[in-house]
């Protein structure tokens, strides 16, 4: 798996073992919230699909699609970390994570 952030290529040699993008960066070190640890209530694990992998990808659900309204940054392959499990054929798979974060705690110089 390969994680596009900040112009840099973090390139992560995983298994696939049926654990969430979230779980992986987060295991990782990559700088990745996940407020409600992968339960679906927020949309801070926000990434960025490779337009080239997107359709990959099972489809998001309505409850994913729901949560990625209130995330920031928004794209055509936008998708939440905690839903797609990593498997044999996600092997490769490239996202990036988004350039904004709306978060208060980030943006101390705002308020």
């Amino acid at each position: 798996m390969i994680f596009k952030h900040k112009d840099k290529d973090i390139v992560i040699d995983e298994k696939a073992n049926d654990l969430t993008i979230l779980d992986i960066a987060q295991k990782n070190g990559i700088d990745i919230e996940g407020s409600c640890e992968g339960s679906l209530a927020c949309s801070t694990c926000h990434i960025i699909v490779d337009k080239d992998w997107y359709s990959k990808l099972d489809k998001p659900s309505w409850d994913e699609d729901d949560m990625l309204d209130l995330a920031t940054g928004l794209t055509l392959t936008s998708r939440l970390g905690c839903q797609i499990i990593l498997t044999d054929k996600l092997d490769g798979l490239k996202i990036s994570l988004p350039f904004v974060h709306n978060d208060v705690r980030l943006n101390k110089k705002k308020y």
